[in-house]
């Protein structure tokens, strides 16, 4: 067999693995929430309303609450024309650290044995060839440095008529990116998941493409 067969023969599957771990993106946060028995819905409305009241009025806010209403709305609740009017007032807030630097350091990955081991300069056996670390053809470890931010959404539910607190949540979350508007839908997704949950729980919610998956933390 020649070198670039071989190499298409060992790339390929690689390739494969890399190509379908890409189609498929993780969203991992821990979520911790504390309640008291919610409402049933019977027409019941809400308003969604910044905990930071600089907020009010801003389109990225706005964005946001559209987000969390929604979620509201498949409960089965009613988004009132104001929160003047709502029984329920949802408290929101969100953000996402600075971040902080990460250093990996992963294995070499080449081919066990030595440069040429039994196959000669291009031999026709495997003999002791196969994948290993640390090997002088292809190289050492890989240390690599990057940076991961932490975001974090808060949510609140209020009853309008006395302002008996019914829901608090929130979820945090670590990734490499700072880009809220591709993280507070996700985090709110999570918030969410399995809602109103059990009460000071704090759960590890994992959203995947195509499903959820819900895993109690310590």
């Amino acid at each position: 067999m020649t070198s670039n067969k071989l190499l298409r023969r060992i790339g390929l599957p690689v390739m494969l693995a890399a190509s379908l771990a890409a189609c498929s993106t993780l969203f991992k946060a821990d979520v911790s929430r504390f309640t008291v028995p919610l409402p049933a819905p019977q027409g019941q409305s809400f308003a969604v309303v910044p905990e930071d009241p600089k907020l009010a009025g801003g389109l990225e806010f706005a964005t946001y609450a559209n987000v969390v209403a929604a979620e509201m709305e498949q409960l089965g609740y009613t988004r009132a024309a104001s929160p003047e009017t709502a029984d329920m007032l949802v408290r929101f807030d969100y953000r996402v650290d600075n971040g902080r630097e990460r250093v990996r350091t992963d294995p070499g990955v080449g081919f066990a044995g030595g440069p040429w081991g039994p196959w000669g300069p291009w031999g026709g056996g495997f003999g002791a060839w196969g994948f290993g670390f640390n090997d002088p053809w292809l190289g050492g470890p890989n240390v690599r440095s990057y940076t991961i931010f932490t975001s974090g959404i808060e949510l609140k539910i209020d009853r309008a008529a006395d302002g008996q607190r019914l829901f608090e949540g929130r979820a945090e979350a670590v990734s490499r990116s700072n880009r809220l508007p591709r993280l507070v839908p996700n985090l709110v997704d999570a918030m969410f998941t399995d809602f109103p949950g059990n009460s000071g729980e704090t759960v590890r919610i994992t959203i995947r493409d195509d499903e959820k998956t819900v895993r109690q933390q310590d």
